[in-house]
């Protein structure tokens, strides 16, 4: 990142967007990042710690008064309704996500930005795709709105490349696990409600089967990717908004055994519902060759080093028989 330069984080209060906006700022300066969020309660940090505004995505004309205002060339699109959420109100889906990111990617060729990371997902797979190592290039039939919306995202992130030469960059990220944020509406979220219950009820009832296989990442390689790609040389990039990205692949057994290592007590059942659906047309492992190869991408954590920092931290937060968020 050059410097003057201004980074923009839409979606900031959600799971990703708390601890990304704190990445950056410690990176690159609170003064020089701008969480937004269409929420006007959020995480005492975002305010606290740099500038914030109450901004809503689908909001072209406010949007641009923020880009004008705060200088800015370099946008983290995260504003998103995700694939469970999503399935509630598909019409608001494709009119959040795709509307939102046509307002970023319009405003970044108008005012000339750097480059816009724009996160695709897992969901764009679904029906006829391989599940075992999914390859880079493979069939794109989503089974959600979210996907659906992803899949168009990544069709319009290499269009704008070429039609306008703007620098969007995406990965397919898997399910987020993190401590610091609770999710927002995924398919994946129960990786992330388990470690939560496992420290407040020593008990968790999962949304789908225990044989269930999913690829997963640590909040900090999720970090480290967005960033990593971002300051990836362009000439180095064959690809733009669809970058496999693997980390971790567990079953939700294989998770909860992790958790027994350190809470021997801990139980779990087993109550499927719609999302188990969902996560039967996610592949199982996926593919990240490109990446690594076009940008260096390389995770650092593994199951067991996770769920280690996961309970330690969460144990920090618990007391009374509950579990206090992070400003209680």
């Amino acid at each position: 990142m050059k410097n003057g330069e201004m980074i923009m984080v839409t979606g900031g209060a959600g799971q990703i967007g708390t601890e990304l906006i704190a990445s950056l700022r410690k990176k690159y300066g609170a003064d020089r990042v701008l969480a937004t969020d269409c929420r006007a309660e959020v995480p005492a940090s975002l305010k606290d710690d740099g500038w914030f505004l109450q901004l809503d995505v689908m909001d072209k004309n406010n949007m641009e008064a923020a880009v004008k205002k705060y200088g800015i060339t370099q946008i983290y699109h995260l504003a998103a309704l995700l694939s469970a959420t999503g399935e509630k109100n598909p019409q608001l889906c494709w009119q959040i996500n795709i509307g939102g990111m046509l307002n970023a990617l319009e405003l970044g060729v108008q005012y000339k930005m750097d480059r816009l990371f724009i996160p695709s997902s897992i969901a764009v797979w679904g029906v006829g795709v391989p599940l075992e190592s999914t390859p880079q290039e493979t069939v794109l039939k989503p089974t959600t709105m979210y996907g659906v919306t992803k899949v168009a995202g990544e069709l319009l992130i290499d269009y704008y490349f070429r039609k306008f030469g703007l620098d969007a960059r995406g990965v397919r990220y898997p399910g987020i696990i993190s401590a610091e944020a609770l999710p927002g509406g995924g398919t994946t979220d129960y990786a992330v409600a388990i470690y939560y219950d496992a420290v407040a009820k020593g008990h968790y009832t999962c949304f789908v089967k225990e044989s269930t296989r999913l690829p997963m990442m640590y909040m900090p390689d999720c970090l480290k990717a967005a960033l990593d790609l971002m300051e990836a040389p362009v000439s180095n990039l064959k690809h733009h908004g669809d970058y496999n990205l693997a980390s971790l692949s567990f079953t939700v057994k294989e998770l909860a055994d992790s958790i027994r290592k350190y809470i021997p007590n801990f139980t779990v059942d087993y109550a499927p519902d719609h999302r188990q659906a969902i996560a039967d047309s996610w592949p199982d492992t996926v593919d990240d060759s490109c990446a690594r190869k076009e940008w260096g991408w390389q995770p650092e954590w593994n199951l067991d080093m996770m769920t280690k920092d996961m309970l330690e931290k969460l144990g920090k937060r618990h007391k009374d028989g509950k579990l206090y968020p992070l400003n209680g």
